[in-house]
């Protein structure tokens, strides 16, 4: 039997913004943008360049509870990890398309990494695997 996460719900204040975010600042690309009209909501898909692993959903905020949560889903834990097989290229272009990082990069036993944040504040690990 295999298994897998195959998507993570990720909540948003407003899809269009949440796309250009992803698509301007991360590279991501937009996989599915499809309205529901019996929910009256979208469903969005987007997922890294060349990845095999979990896409986001962005899910609409809608509820006072999930309104709160946003940039906030992990409680101020690092919530998502962008894995990359060169940091140095990311970083950089991620550093120059206006990401917001909270520390410098740091060498750890298990790979390179940097924490950095999403348009709404949650805290991401980009990070490449030894």
């Amino acid at each position: 039997m295999q298994k897998s996460i195959a998507r993570v719900s990720l909540l948003v204040e407003d899809y269009d913004q949440a796309i250009a975010y992803y698509q301007d600042k991360l590279g991501f690309s937009l996989l599915e943008d499809t309205f529901l009209p019996e929910e009256n909501k979208r469903w969005v898909v987007m997922a890294p360049p060349g990845g095999n692993g979990a896409e986001l959903v962005l899910a609409l905020a809608e509820k006072v509870i999930e309104k709160a949560a946003v940039g906030n889903q992990a409680g101020g834990r690092v919530f998502l990890f962008l894995q990359t097989d060169d940091f140095t290229r990311d970083y950089q272009a991620m550093k120059d398309k206006g990401v917001r990082f909270t520390e410098q990069p740091r060498e750890e036993p298990y790979g390179t990494v940097v924490v950095f944040t999403d348009l709404y504040g949650n805290l991401w690990d980009l990070i490449q695997m030894k």
